[in-house]
């Protein structure tokens, strides 16, 4: 039994460490250890999973909302240069008809013109006729008159219409 007991009592020189309490502090090292496991170290460790998926997540959200932004900012890019096109076309269109419609003012202006010179011209040419017909008509009665003044000799009427009929013409050249 003394064997029995100096292989229980290890070291009893020192303070002794009993081989019976070590194996019933290994045991209840290793209860709690299971304890530990399922009370603490199983949630703990659902947590950090929790957390790591939480992380991921938050990871991918923010990379998906990156890759929209840059999808809306070249959205927005072709947009705008869409909308500057637009201007500058309208600008360019703009800017054609009001040349169209200059161009049509000066032709409207030009053939304007050209219809008060010839109405200018016929009202001239119907004045000028108008004139020598009068001019004519006075040349005549005055020729009469003249004549039958500066000739009170005898003039057959028919040397007299001859007379006049001569002179008509010599004014009608004359023109």
């Amino acid at each position: 039994m003394h064997l029995y007991s100096d292989f229980l009592l290890i070291g009893a020189d020192v303070g002794g460490l009993h081989i019976g309490n070590m194996i019933v502090m290994i045991i209840f090292f290793l209860l709690l250890l299971a304890i530990l496991k399922k009370v603490a170290w199983g949630p703990l460790m659902d947590v950090m999973e929790e957390r790591e998926n939480f992380v991921a997540n938050e990871i991918e959200t923010a990379e998906k909302n990156r890759k929209q932004a840059e999808v809306a900012a070249a959205d927005a890019q072709a947009q705008l240069d869409k909308t500057r096109e637009e201007a500058q076309q309208m600008i360019s269109e703009a800017k054609d008809a009001g040349e169209k419609q200059q161009a049509d003012i000066i032709e409207a202006a030009r053939q304007e013109a050209s219809r008060i010179k010839v109405t200018a011209t016929e009202d001239i040419q119907n004045e000028k006729e108008k004139a020598l017909q009068e001019l004519q008509a006075q040349v005549a009665s005055l020729s009469v008159l003249v004549a039958s003044k500066v000739i009170e000799k005898e003039i057959s009427l028919e040397d007299q219409e001859a007379l006049i009929n001569d002179y008509i013409k010599e004014v009608g050249e004359g023109k």
